[in-house]
């Protein structure tokens, strides 16, 4: 009777093992199924202006800024970068490990034509579509831009605390040993703090990026480095803070073609060890 009651616990042991470590795909590799696009007002290039009378909206891509491609072999989501807008999954997520595979295309467009190359991945993202500028939902960002990938933003009312010091005027540097600073469109420290360790690759070579989110923190990781670790998100609602712990996954296009694959996210219970 020991021996079946070992078994037994061996296996139920190993099943929940088993079932605590499976990787979800969001992104099937054929289309978008699982997927809402949603693209923002159009930029008028005589005026030099976002022209809020032309608004594609909620999946109404018909200049297929956001399609399905092949590369080197595997299915990768494109983003052209033409419109400004997102991409985002139609479930919400908490408690989760998210990693995906980024890499820049070669195409810029106005108002960032020859900019650095710019995107995000957004996550708790929650509320109407187009809430920051007219283009994404509300959020917290992980910064996928040249140069500054894994930085912190604060997105249509997105808040967070994170340990953080000044390099210069108005700008803060992500700093595990530094006090709690609050960042946000409404803080005085504004809403981006820039991470600790620039561990992106050239431009046009795949790059790994890992967000880890339980309860009300969050950790950016790129390439397998530890930039970031934030803290107390919450949404602002004139003034009034509340938790915001879940929400859906968003990816930006804004003005940059880029590429996406290997999509996957597993629930979590704890923190991995990290430095």
């Amino acid at each position: 009777m020991k021996i079946l009651l070992v078994l037994f616990l061996v296996i139920v042991f190993s099943c929940t093992s088993k079932k605590s470590s499976e990787w979800t795909t969001l992104f099937n590799g054929k289309d978008l199924t699982g997927w809402d696009v949603y693209l923002g007002p159009t930029f008028d290039s005589i005026n030099n202006k976002m022209d809020t009378t032309r608004v594609p909206g909620l999946n109404n891509d018909s200049l297929h800024v956001f399609t399905v491609i092949n590369i080197e072999g595997e299915p990768t989501l494109r983003v052209s970068g033409q419109q400004f807008g997102g991409i985002s999954t139609k479930q919400e997520f908490q408690n989760y490990h998210l990693k995906l595979q980024f890499k820049w295309g070669q195409a810029t467009y106005a108002p960032r034509k020859g900019k650095k190359r710019d995107s995000g991945l957004l996550y708790h993202a929650v509320g109407k579509h187009g809430a920051d500028y007219g283009f994404w939902m509300r959020s917290q960002e992980f910064q996928i831009q040249e140069g500054d990938c894994g930085d912190y933003w604060g997105v249509a009312g997105g808040v967070m605390d994170i340990p953080a010091k000044g390099n210069e005027i108005d700008k803060y540097i992500y700093d595990s040993q530094a006090p709690l600073l609050t960042f946000s469109g409404t803080s005085k420290n504004g809403r981006r703090c820039m991470k600790s360790y620039d561990a992106e690759k050239p431009t046009g070579e795949w790059n790994e990026l890992e967000l880890y989110c339980l309860g009300d923190t969050a950790i950016h990781v790129v390439n397998g480095t530890k930039v970031m670790m934030l803290y107390h998100s919450q949404q602002d609602d004139s003034g009034n803070l509340s938790p915001l712990k879940k929400g859906k996954i968003q990816l930006q296009s804004e003005g940059a073609e880029l590429y996406f694959r290997n999509i996957q996210i597993q629930p979590i219970s704890t923190f991995p060890e990290m430095k």
